[in-house]
């Protein structure tokens, strides 16, 4: 094997904005300063708070209650024509045959 192909593991220092310090082994011989770690992330702290910025949600809503209302519509206006053909079918066994 070659010599000297691994790099050297130096012990650093992960700092975080909230204070939190991890101690591991890098590559670079510096410290690392981060703005979120895991003991501050609302995700892992589970103070996360959901924010529609802008009414995303409101515009979401609005544009798809329109299809829906379509949709539904749509289905009325079909069971309706089908219940007129069935309508006209029974009627046209009612009737009498005219002969030829």
């Amino acid at each position: 094997m070659k010599p000297n192909t691994h790099p050297v593991y130096n012990p650093v220092t992960i700092t975080c904005a909230c204070g939190t310090a991890y101690k591991t082994r890098s590559g670079r011989n510096e410290d690392f300063h981060v703005d979120v770690c895991a003991a501050c992330h609302p995700f892992f702290t589970g103070k996360q708070k959901l924010m529609d910025i802008a009414g995303r949600v409101e515009k979401f809503k609005t544009k798809y209650s329109a299809t829906a209302e379509k949709a539904a519509a749509s289905k009325a206006g079909k069971a309706a024509v089908k219940a007129k053909a069935e309508k006209a079918d029974k009627a046209a066994e009612k009737a009498p045959k005219a002969k030829a």
